[in-house]
């Protein structure tokens, strides 16, 4: 039976506003952060700093990997982050469509 297609999956990082940023950077050096976070396998879509809230990060994330992902979670970001998981996708293809569906008269 083949695998199902990949998803995509945003996490928030959101700052912890009592440590400061070398605190920050010292802790995701200890937990190895930088080399462990994505998990090997899963594909790094985009990664933003939005001032204030902390770290938006989009992964496209093979099914058998979820688990892991939350693990290293877990393991490297709790303690430096508060962390909160979405499920997403793409909306630009589906705006489109309804763009062009609207434009022929259509809701």
């Amino acid at each position: 039976m083949a695998e199902p297609a990949n998803v995509m999956l945003t996490v928030l990082l959101k700052h912890d506003q009592s440590n400061n940023l070398d605190a920050v950077q010292t802790k995701l050096k200890e937990a190895d952060w930088w080399e462990r976070f994505p998990p090997e396998g899963v594909r790094i879509v985009s990664w933003t700093v939005a001032m204030g809230l902390g770290q938006i990060v989009t992964l496209e994330v093979p099914p058998h990997l979820l688990a892991t992902v939350n693990v290293e979670l877990e393991r490297s970001a709790w303690g430096v982050f508060r962390t909160e998981c979405y499920p997403t996708y793409d909306f630009v293809p589906v705006r489109e469509r309804i763009r062009e569906r609207v434009r022929n008269g259509g809701k």
